[in-house]
């Protein structure tokens, strides 16, 4: 499974966060605005590596290492899975958030 194209549709709204919309939104980007924005990167970054290390057990496994065991390569890749899947959703309730800011009359 790749996520360079959630990666970056995520990196996109995440740098549509870090870019200042107006002055009076200074203090709040103060406040937490920061918080999210690192919080949403090593998220996304937890989700890359459960990746990488799922591909990598994976194929040690296929190479009959006999250090990486079925199971923890079973659980590695359903941690991969889960995360994936719930980067997706976040992706998607943030994609949905913004549709529904920009359908708001202004």
């Amino acid at each position: 499974m790749q996520i360079g194209s959630i990666n970056s549709q995520i990196a996109q709204a995440v740098a549509g966060i870090k870019a200042p919309a107006a002055p009076s939104a200074t203090p709040l980007a103060g406040e937490g605005g920061g918080d999210f924005v690192s919080s949403l990167e090593s998220a996304l970054k937890s989700v890359s590596r459960n990746q990488n290390t799922s591909s990598e057990l994976q194929r040690q496994f296929q190479l009959e290492n006999p250090n990486v065991s079925l199971e923890q390569t079973m659980i590695a890749m359903n941690q991969s899975s889960l995360s994936f899947q719930a980067a997706v959703q976040v992706r998607n309730r943030l994609v949905q958030a913004y549709e529904q800011i920009m359908s708001m009359p202004v």
